[in-house]
């Protein structure tokens, strides 16, 4: 298993490690890592491995290997010197892209709570997200819904965590907003991301402390994307 430090303090951007795989692919493994691994529509962290001896190994992005939720796979960029079992290296986040998505990621929550919709999809990106919702009709009302997701932001909600065995998130499906991405579940308990008294959900990804570091946002273009499927688009304004 490999250490998330990231679901306990999400502003961590460097840590010690010592590599206990590499892949046959030349995917690294570490013991301990602050990387958060492509899942749940927010892509995997970009950063450094630093070994003792002053190599530096880029890493374009983490996985999670086969599904398996428990272990996170660094991957490197091309030509990058491979390091051993038993190396000692410092992980070290792009932070600046990380913060955008942890921005974006938060937002994303908010929006689900002005569109009371079953989510359907979604993606995160650094300067733009979108979710994808079970809705008949496109809203007539945009700038109010705009108003709304922006008072929510400017309220300065609290952003923390929490945690439930799966057995309890089995008896509170209505907690789950997304209709195809199942909960983290599998581990033994599920992490809940609580929004001040606004939202609640289960979600393993990154978010900031408070709502007011996300700052304005707009709601982009809808999208048709099935019978009853629409796609929200949302941008930092």
């Amino acid at each position: 298993m490999t250490v998330m430090l990231f679901r306990e303090d999400a502003y961590l951007r460097s840590a010690p490690a010592v590599v206990t795989e590499v892949t046959p692919e030349g995917g690294i493994v570490l013991d301990r890592t602050v990387f958060y691994a492509t899942s749940g529509g927010q892509p995997g962290d970009t950063g450094t491995l630093t070994a003792e001896d002053g190599r530096v190994i880029q890493i374009a992005g983490t996985v999670h290997p086969n599904g398996d939720k428990t272990k996170i796979v660094h991957v490197p960029a091309e030509d990058q010197p491979a390091p051993r079992p038993g190396d000692k290296v410092t992980a070290a986040i792009a932070w600046e892209r990380r913060y955008r998505l942890m921005r974006m990621h938060t937002a994303l929550h908010l929006l689900s709570v002005v569109l009371p919709f079953p989510v359907t999809g979604g993606s995160i990106g650094e300067d733009k997200g979108r979710l994808d919702f079970d809705m008949p009709e496109v809203p007539e009302n945009i700038s109010a819904l705009n108003e709304a997701l922006n008072a929510m932001v400017a309220a300065d909600h609290p952003v923390t965590s929490e945690w439930i065995t799966d057995e309890e998130m089995a008896a509170k499906p209505d907690l789950i907003k997304t209709m195809k991405v199942k909960p983290p579940m599998g581990q033994g308990r599920v992490r809940l991301v609580r929004i001040g008294d606004v939202d609640l959900q289960p979600c393993g990804g990154t978010h900031v402390a408070r709502t007011s570091e996300i700052g304005r946002l707009a709601i982009g273009k809808i999208e048709n994307k099935g019978k009853e499927n629409r796609r929200v688009n949302l941008n930092f304004a």
